[in-house]
């Protein structure tokens, strides 16, 4: 799984290379490296929401739909800014069912 994943980020990578070497686009070039740079910091991110499965699972998909959307405006050249951030949303969904629920584990530890 991991040799997949590695796989993946290099295929993406070399992408933008061959793209940026063919139409010497500077601007794309930038924004998808930023990007590229946003997806995988989800995906560091979204380790957080392990805990709770449907939320984990979720972020998932979103993680495979923006690698799409990344995709797509590398071959394309049509931005869609909603998709790529998409993960975003079951972070702040976990960190607010944190905020309003708890870890459930206040009292881990606790000498009674």
């Amino acid at each position: 799984m991991k040799a997949a994943l590695i796989l993946t980020i290099l295929v993406t990578l070399a992408m933008l290379f061959l793209q940026y070497r063919r139409g010497r686009d500077t601007k794309k070039l930038l924004l998808s490296l930023g990007s590229f740079a946003a997806v995988v910091s989800l995906a560091v991110a979204g380790n957080v929401t392990r805990p709770v499965l449907p939320v984990f699972v979720a972020h998932l998909v979103l993680l495979v739909l923006a690698w799409g959307g990344l995709v797509w405006y590398i071959l394309r050249g049509k931005y869609y800014w909603w998709l790529i951030f998409s993960p975003l949303v079951t972070i702040a969904l976990f960190l607010a069912m944190e905020l309003l629920m708890g870890s459930g584990h206040e009292y881990f530890g606790e000498v009674r």
